[in-house]
């Protein structure tokens, strides 16, 4: 076409093109912007000449004798040109429209004219509104942009109405304003316009490879049109997983082929080709997502809810925990057969026959227990450790075992359970048999008198009586047994030398001896701790020299130098701050590869860094958007020159910043599982108790480094804490922190009036005087701690910011989340003190987490004796018995996604909801442990209070 305004030169882009083109799909749509054929009424085009009009609009017939409005013109004897211009048409934001000319012409030859031309021009003018006036702009190619000269194919003879009219279609491309003017010049033709449609070809909404596209205008030769997944459809997790595209070609066709990652989720299957994903029918079940067709449930399991993602066990049946989905459940074997016994003095060999039933598995052990009876009438207990096995006592595959070192005239009770994969998980004890074993010969009675007879460094020497034997027996050798972890020594005499011990360390040691008729009984237990003197001798000396030293003042100009944060806008030029705390890093070290948010000042992206003799690893990038003004940008580099005085495991860490280029980017270390607060809600329930502790510990740590510099955060929430790959927390986002004076005696920061604060996390001094110290950082913990604890619950729930206020005034503060440590509650409301000069430090918080870690049993407490102040209990699920049907009481604990798997379980009461337990859960869909808790929570709430909760006292 000629002089198409912005057409590609380049024919290499269009060869590459090509094969994409061939495969496209699909009919493309039209959006008509103008249309001549179907008006009813006048155009009235402007004519140019205003003061010589020769175009002349009339009323006439197209080829099928429908009735138009046409524009004639004749002027073969005239070298004028002569223009008629459309009225302004809005382009609706397409970059590339057609233009479809119909129009006759009259042959030349048989005017006999000179000047008669048998071509027109066509031209466009560009403009955002509807600005033309018969003066403007000017008749000539520049303004106007020529399109092309349009000539005819079939022309008529002069006076003739037969003969076929000519059908033009011209592109335009690469517009920009909001619409355009075409415009007809001729100069010298005979020709009459028919009808004039303008439009532009856009792509249809199209459903392919699970993912649907939506329509879609190209602006270019092929425009990326970006898709979702459709419903029940989802892209797997991973790092390389991208939202489907697909290519929409300039003539309005789907380009190839869709690149897209979607497929049925678990317990959905492909339907209709590849356009939607329909539920697994009641029976069957598909355990992954991917194109795979659900199957029927394997053996001894079935499903009557549609959409299952596995098929539960029968009852009385299991699944190991290595076992896959697909895998047939199965039961504990049966227990072995013909046990028998062959006794050899104190030792015994036991033989049984393989169980009648193996349960339908392969992995089929057997585990011995050993009994120890004193009499006929005597309790049996536990054999002890001085008991030995071979092979062995436990996983045994063989149906043999030797077990010796029982004591002579003894009656033990053996007992050989039959195990397999799934009884761990059955409720019922292994299948057994029993032997009765009596044995004989009079062993050698039990050591007396063990002693330490000299110690070392690392060794002790051990003594002890010899016992005397009956019958002429004689001592053949001792064995020693001593722990930490039980080892062995054998001795022939009655001493023994102990080395390679540590030292202050705590050690039981006991001594039996051995003669012809076997072991005899282990002696009582003899406690040890090895003690260097000369280490104690030295440390007191230097105890007491350190102690003079002291005394005698001659530390007294020795100061540790403490690193204190400073502020960036005390410096007169913040760019100082910015060059003495961040790095510079080239741009060309950076490639980002995709956005993952929006900050307060850009676009914030994952990238790669890479500094030439350093690993590439992946950053975070904050981007400042164009037109900031100083104020932005002084404000956007400010937090990078916070963070850059900062280093510590738990503190976000600045990677450097780039202020000489655009855009200007602060760039971080990348934390691959995102803000707390939303890592908690996806993973809700899938974390131990001791993780959870080991989290805020982290946080903690960080805090207590931050206020140690004299620093306060203000902002600190779980959406300002950030989660590696490895779980470890970090304080992040520190654009309301302002720094504390050291020196001061009331150390505050004043905010500015009117300034936002955020209400639920913020201590009660905050937010009524903007006093903000390391204090109300505290109570902000305590909140980070709840919010830690429910898994990313909203702090009290759906009340407004001034009843929250209220509330802490009237002293009521959040209860314990459900399975909260006691432990852990209280050290909240600790943090929640409203003298903010009784609540913990940050370095006494990661004191008492430390000792909760290492002591975990006190993390099983979840029920304290009684709140120490009153609680606000709203977040307690409501009971059954505030209910009135099952549908009604799943809305209220926001379960509402399982209402039709209740139902079609038959669970459409709530008397039949009250006993539901977990396995019933686990049979309607209810597969996440976070939402089996807070069904099972509601439910218990009903067994033991009849009223809804209300405010605990």
């Amino acid at each position: 076409m000629e002089g198409a305004p912005g057409r590609a030169s380049s024919s290499g882009l269009q060869l590459l093109l090509l094969p994409l083109l061939l495969l496209s799909c699909c009919w493309a749509e039209e959006e008509v912007l103008m249309n001549t054929k179907l008006e009813t009424s006048e155009l009235r085009w402007t004519n140019y000449p205003a003061d010589d009009p020769q175009w002349d609009e009339v009323s006439g017939f197209d080829d099928e004798k429908n009735s138009v409005r046409i524009n004639e013109i004749c002027t073969p004897n005239s070298p004028s040109s002569y223009w008629l211009r459309t009225r302004w048409i809005p382009r609706r934001g397409a970059t590339t429209i057609y233009v479809e000319i119909r129009f006759t012409m009259v042959e030349c030859s048989g005017l006999n004219q000179r000047h008669c031309k048998e071509t027109f021009t066509l031209y466009s003018y560009q403009s955002d509104s509807d600005e033309a006036t018969p003066t403007h702009p000017a008749w000539m190619e520049n303004p106007y942009v020529k399109v092309a000269t349009v000539a005819a194919d079939h022309l008529r003879q002069k006076g003739s109405r037969e003969g076929r009219s000519n059908a033009k279609v011209l592109r335009l491309e690469g517009l920009r304003g909001a619409g355009l003017y075409l415009a007809f010049s001729s100069q010298g033709a005979c020709m009459a316009l028919l009808a004039v449609r303008i439009f532009y070809r856009k792509c249809s909404p199209l459903r392919r490879a699970f993912a649907s596209f939506p329509e879609t205008v190209p602006h270019s030769l092929v425009e990326q049109a970006q898709g979702v997944c459709v419903e029940n459809a989802v892209t797997p997790p991973g790092e390389h997983s991208r939202p489907p595209s697909m290519l929409c070609g300039e003539d309005g066709q789907w380009v190839g082929q869709p690149a897209s990652s979607c497929a049925c989720r678990p317990g959905y299957e492909a339907a209709d080709g590849d356009e939607r994903c329909r539920a697994c029918p009641s029976g069957q079940f598909k355990a992954g997502s991917g194109t795979t067709g659900c199957t029927s449930c394997p053996d001894k399991s079935s499903t009557l809810v549609p959409g299952s993602a596995y098929c539960p066990c029968h009852h009385g049946y299991h699944r190991a925990d290595s076992d896959p989905p697909h895998a047939a459940c199965t039961r504990p074997p049966s227990a072995p057969r013909s046990p028998v016994s062959q006794i050899n003095d104190t030792s015994v060999t036991l033989e049984w026959t393989e169980p009648l039933d193996r349960g339908g598995r392969g992995d089929l052990s057997y585990r011995v227990l050993c009994a120890a009876c004193g009499g006929l009438v005597s309790p049996c207990s536990p054999c002890d450790d001085s008991v030995l096995y071979r092979p062995e006592q436990r996983g045994l595959t063989q149906r043999r075992v030797i077990v010796w070192g029982l004591r002579p005239h003894t009656k033990y009770i053996f007992t050989i359970q039959s195990l397999n994969g799934v009884s761990a998980v059955s409720q019922s004890e292994p299948a057994s048999a029993r032997v009765n074993v009596t044995t004989s010969r009079d062993g050698p009675p039990a050591v007396s008198s063990l002693r330490r007879a000299a110690a070392s460094d690392s060794s002790l020497t051990l003594e002890w009586n010899v016992p005397v034997l009956q019958n002429q027996n004689q001592v053949l050798d001792y064995q020693l047994r001593y722990c930490l972890k039980w080892q062995y020594v054998s001795s022939r005499s009655s001493s023994v030398v102990l080395t390679g011990l540590q030292r202050a360390t705590r050690y039981q040691v006991q001594v039996r001896a051995r003669s012809q008729t076997g072991y005899g009984a282990f002696s009582t237990v003899l406690v040890l701790v090895l003690v260097l003197v000369l280490v104690l001798v030295l440390v007191l000396v230097l105890v007491l020299i350190l102690v003079l030293v002291l005394t005698l003042g001659l530390f007294q100009q020795v100061r540790v130098p403490m690193k204190v944060y400073i502020d960036p806008f005390t410096y007169e030029d913040p760019n100082e701050a910015v060059r003495e705390f961040a790095k510079e890093i080239d741009a060309s070290f950076v490639k980002i590869e995709e956005v993952i948010g929006a900050g307060e000042f850009g676009e914030v992206c994952r990238g790669r860094l890479r500094i030439p003799g350093r690993k590439e690893n992946y950053v975070a990038i904050k981007t400042l958007k164009g037109g900031y003004t100083d104020k932005q940008r002084r404000d956007f580099l400010s937090e990078a020159s916070i963070m850059g005085q900062f280093q510590h495991p738990n503190i976000i860490h600045l990677e450097g910043v780039i202020t000489t280029s655009c855009p200007v980017m602060i760039l971080t270390e990348f934390m691959e599982n995102g803000a707390l607060d939303s890592f908690l809600r996806v993973n809700d329930g899938q974390f131990t108790t001791i993780q959870l502790v080991g989290m805020l510990r982290g946080i903690a740590a960080g805090m207590k480094y931050l206020s140690e510099m004299s620093f306060v955060h203000r902002d600190l929430a779980a959406r300002n804490i950030l989660v590696n790959s490895n779980l470890v927390c970090k304080v992040s986002d520190f654009g309301l922190s302002r720094f504390l004076t050291e020196n001061s005696s009331d150390p505050t920061y004043t905010s500015s009036l009117g300034g936002k604060i955020p209400i639920r996390w913020t201590a009660p001094e905050a937010i009524a005087y903007r006093k903000f110290t390391s204090s109300s950082d505290a109570w902000s913990y305590g909140i980070v701690m709840w919010e830690v604890m429910s898994y990313g619950e909203r702090p009290y729930w759906d009340m407004s910011n001034q009843d929250v206020i209220n509330a802490i005034e009237q002293d009521y503060r959040l209860p314990p989340p459900p399975d909260c440590p006691a432990s852990l509650h209280v050290l909240m409301l600790d943090c929640w003190q409203k003298e903010r000069a009784n609540r913990p430090r940050f370095c006494d918080v990661v004191a008492a987490l430390d000792r909760l870690i290492r002591n975990p049993a006190s993390l099983k407490v979840t029920h304290p004796e009684g709140p120490s102040q009153p609680l606000l209990d709203q977040r307690v699920p409501p009971p059954l018995s505030a209910c009135a049907s099952v549908s009604e009481w799943l809305r209220a604990i926001k379960m509402e996604r399982y209402e039709q798997s209740f139902l079609q379980a038959g669970f459409s009461s709530l008397d039949i909801v009250s006993q539901l337990n977990t396995e019933d859960l686990l049979r309607v869909g209810v597969t996440l442990a976070g939402h089996q808790k807070k069904m099972l929570s509601s439910i218990q709430t009903l067994r033991i209070h009849k009223a809804p909760p209300t405010l605990l006292y």
